[in-house]
């Protein structure tokens, strides 16, 4: 790159964000297997150390993933996903675990998935508004449409709604949540112990709001958060997906198989933030990827090997089976993954067909790849992947990186000790925090309060 590309790109520092899921899979279905990994997952120990390690490398911000049942897709079954610790094998409520993270750390943003197919606009306006305030302002919302029959039967439900009902779904049930938020002024709440006066009456509306999919009538029992709302997640990759979070999201979260299908998502998703009026600078695109690092190559690529022979093709198979919503145990195993209409989630389609047409791996070979983790370009010392990262960020394929470590808390430690001081040496990234809330982190202003 030259000089004045690289110097406009450092006018933004690299967003740096951590991919976890309170169980045992984060960026490597072997990682829970691995000798130095902690399996104390039930503690809270495990979830305050994680917190704490991401703080002290500065991170934006830890995002815990979750899920709502133990999928079944593959072979009909749930024995692949508990004997192999697999994608959804054991969940903790996320937003219990970022509580307790958010009491033993002071800057890390906090984000939590949550599905608009299976909750209401109240509760969860409520939940994510009381984090912000606990928190001073670090709280951040996965938006998922769910999309999987063993989630929806523990809701009482026969079958899914569509993926376009999904998202209309959605639409509504974000902007009821940012009515609800909206229904205290800034400045209502006044804890006048004199006067008395707790809060002022006249800035407190309800919102009365009458949709297809919800009656609200507001306003909420929490005043407006610190930062007006949390920070808006969103990985769809459909078009679908890909036009909502266009105008809605603050962060994306995609993968990909090579830095070229990274740059034309990057310039798509920034052009259609610009399409509908958005600052595309405040549209936030983190690829998720799997660095293994270690002190020099040779260590970092025994690493490499390590969790490659920790990891068994059935788990990465039960796993994408669950992303696709596809049973892949229907196919023949050594032969590469067919055209098909996927009803699943389309970017790990798209991600994982154009791996399989370039090397033409088998599907059986293809689930221990999935397992270990997406891309080969980020193992090494902390040179090469330090170098790794700089060349995405300048190459304009994204702002930052969704860092999904391969095993906790060693890979994490790792990352923090290795990769981290490299970056900040380079210009690339912070060496201190310099504002108090999640959005001062990622370069994001804070939504006015949308009046009557």
């Amino acid at each position: 790159m030259s000089g004045s590309q690289s110097s406009s790109r450092r006018d933004h520092p690299m967003n740096l964000a951590a991919f976890v899921v309170a169980g045992p899979v984060s960026g490597c279905h072997g990682g829970w297997r691995h000798p130095a990994a902690n399996t104390q997952l039930l503690s809270a120990s495990y979830y305050t150390q994680i917190g704490q390690l991401l703080e002290e490398g500065r991170f934006d911000m830890l995002f815990l993933a979750d899920i709502l049942a133990i999928p079944r897709r593959y072979e009909n079954s749930l024995e692949s996903q508990l004997r192999l610790g697999a994608l959804g094998a054991l969940r903790l409520d996320p937003m219990v675990v970022l509580s307790l993270i958010a009491a033993s750390t002071k800057h890390l943003g906090l984000a939590s998935t949550i599905s608009t197919s299976y909750f209401d606009p109240y509760t969860v306006a409520r939940s994510l508004a009381t984090l912000d305030h606990l928190s001073a302002g670090r709280a951040a919302w996965n938006i998922v449409t769910s999309f999987q029959q063993a989630e929806a039967a523990n809701f009482g439900l026969t079958e899914q709604l569509s993926r376009e009902e999904r998202y209309e779904r959605a639409e509504e049930f974000v902007q009821v949540a940012c009515e609800l938020w909206d229904s205290w002024a800034d400045d209502a709440l006044k804890l006048d112990t004199a006067t008395p006066e707790f809060a002022d009456a006249s800035k407190v509306r309800s919102i009365n709001h009458e949709g297809k999919w919800f009656n609200v009538q507001g306003p909420l029992n929490v005043s407006r958060p610190p930062q007006g709302r949390p920070v808006f997640i969103q990985a769809g990759a459909s078009g679908t997906g890909k036009d909502f979070a266009a105008r809605w999201a603050d962060v994306v979260f995609v993968t990909h198989s090579s830095i070229e299908s990274a740059q034309a998502f990057y310039t798509e998703m920034k052009d259609s933030a610009r399409h509908y009026g958005r600052n595309p600078d405040e549209l936030k695109i983190l690829p998720g990827i799997v660095p293994i690092v270690g002190e020099t190559e040779s260590i970092a690529l025994e690493q490499e090997k390590i969790l490659s022979d920790l990891t068994q093709p059935e788990a990465g198979l039960s796993t994408l089976s669950y992303h696709l919503d596809i049973d892949l145990s229907e196919f023949p195993q050594d032969e590469v993954l067919p055209d098909i209409d996927v009803p699943g989630v389309q970017g790990h389609y798209k991600e994982v067909a154009e791996l399989t047409r370039k090397t033409k791996m088998g599907l059986r070979e293809l689930g221990h790849r999935y397992g270990i983790g997406p891309l080969r370009d980020f193992v090494g010392d902390a040179d090469h992947v330090s170098e790794s990262l700089q060349r995405w960020y300048e190459a304009k394929a994204c702002d930052g990186f969704m860092i999904q470590v391969p095993y906790l808390p060693g890979g994490l430690e790792n990352f923090v000790r290795l990769v981290v001081p490299r970056l900040q040496d380079k210009g690339l990234f912070r060496t201190e925090y310099e504002g108090k809330t999640l959005r001062d982190h990622l370069g994001l202003s804070r939504p006015e309060r949308k009046e009557d």
